[in-house]
């Protein structure tokens, strides 16, 4: 029973991210994240220009700019500036991380990914395995 029901949370979580990331202005791909601990969000983030930057992710050939912030990045960054921690937090993205934002996550003190789309390149997956985080993946409907 407690397990449907954790199945049933994280998916409602991930649902949050996917709308978060309708505030991301990058065309090529939009990507939301939420960061929650015992059940409270305590941060959240999407991919975008750090503040202060215009709001165009891709240059004019669509190549997204090297300075583009990811989600998870701003969600961890952003929760960094408060009074909260993300020591044993979760984080739900609509993306895996990559290798860069997998360092963060370790980090970060983060104790599970719950993500619904793998990305092409696996790295980041890898990494958070092999440093023992918990990884889920979920299809939302």
């Amino acid at each position: 029973m407690k397990n449907n029901k954790t199945i049933q949370l994280d998916k409602r979580y991930l649902r949050m991210a996917h709308i978060w990331a309708e505030n991301s202005y990058c065309e090529r791909r939009q990507v939301g994240a939420i960061l929650v601990k015992e059940k409270m969000i305590i941060s959240d983030g999407y991919n975008g220009t750090p503040s202060g930057f215009e709001n165009v992710c891709e240059d004019e050939t669509g190549t997204t700019k090297s300075y583009v912030l990811h989600a998870e990045a701003n969600a961890i960054t952003k929760v960094a500036k408060s009074n909260n921690s993300s020591e044993g937090a979760t984080l739900y993205v609509t993306t895996s991380p990559c290798i860069e934002c997998s360092k963060l996550i370790i980090q970060a003190g983060i104790k599970k990914v719950v993500f619904s789309e793998k990305y092409r390149i696996t790295d980041g997956l890898e990494l958070l395995e092999r440093a023992g985080i918990e990884l889920k993946q979920h299809e939302i409907n």
